[in-house]
Order: structure tokens, then C-alpha cells, then sequence
């Protein structure tokens, strides 16, 4: 009978290294977060009562931006990273609000739209910026 002390180095490495069931739940917890993002984002278009709709949006409007912010800042530590995408994304939020309060054009669904434009042009830029940045390193090579 083998004990959990008497395994060896190697032996624990490779299970520690082994996926299954359990093992490894940041893409399950990503797909979850994208499920209630989008579904946030659905429920705050078309007008819906339930009252999942604001929790869900508010994390959509969190969410999405901070994604996009994380997405641009890959060189930095982790909690750096989060701190700064945290704090990026309740400034476009705040941007947003605030332009469309000074032309008196607030909605809902107008700042949803708006703060999933702005999100999805950053990633845009995200992957044009690593696209270019790949094909400059395969021609100087």
C-alpha cells in the first residue's frame, strides 16, 4: 500500500500536472461568465421584467469591458492586470453614461450597445495588434 508521503517527486508532478474532471475549472467558469454576460446583455435589449435582468446586466457592463482591457495589457502581473482592467472598465462605463446624459440620448439599451461596441473595437485592436505583430517577427526572421 502506497502512502501520499511515499510518493515520489516525479510521481506527484505528473498528477499534479493531470487534467479530469475537477481538476482545472477556469474554462467551465469562463463559460459561465460569458453565458450570463451575453445573457445580461439579451435580457437589457428587449426590455425584459425579470428580475435576473439587473444583476445580469451589471455584470455584462462590468464583464465585457474589463475583458477587452485585459486583453491589451497581457504583459502585466495578474492582479495588476485585473486591478487595471477593473478600473478601465468602469471608466468606459462611466464615459458612456456621461455622453449620452450631456446629449440627452440615455437608454439602457443605448448604453449596452454603446459599452459593447467600445468593448468589441478594443478587441479588435487587440487582435489586429497581434496579427501585425506576428507576421513582422515571421519577415525579419
Amino acid at each position: 500500500m502506497q502512502t501520499l508521503s511515499s510518493k515520489t517527486g516525479a510521481s506527484q508532478d505528473a498528477e499534479r500536472e493531470r487534467s479530469g474532471p475537477g481538476r482545472d475549472l477556469t474554462p467551465l467558469l469562463a463559460g459561465a461568465a460569458t453565458a450570463v454576460g451575453g445573457l445580461g446583455a439579451v435580457l437589457a435589449l428587449v426590455g425584459s421584467q425579470s428580475p435576473l435582468r439587473g444583476p445580469f446586466t451589471l455584470f455584462f457592463l462590468l464583464a465585457a469591458p474589463a475583458v477587452a482591457i485585459a486583453a491589451a495589457l497581457r504583459g502585466l502581473e495578474p492582479f495588476g492586470r485585473t486591478v487595471a482592467a477593473v478600473a478601465g472598465a468602469v471608466v468606459v462605463n462611466m464615459l458612456v453614461a456621461q455622453g449620452m446624459l450631456a446629449v440627452h440620448r440615455w437608454s439602457v439599451r443605448g448604453g449596452v450597445v454603446a459599452v459593447t461596441a467600445i468593448s468589441a473595437f478594443i478587441l479588435l485592436l487587440v487582435l489586429v495588434r497581434r496579427l501585425r505583430g506576428r507576421t513582422t517577427r515571421r519577415r525579419t526572421d
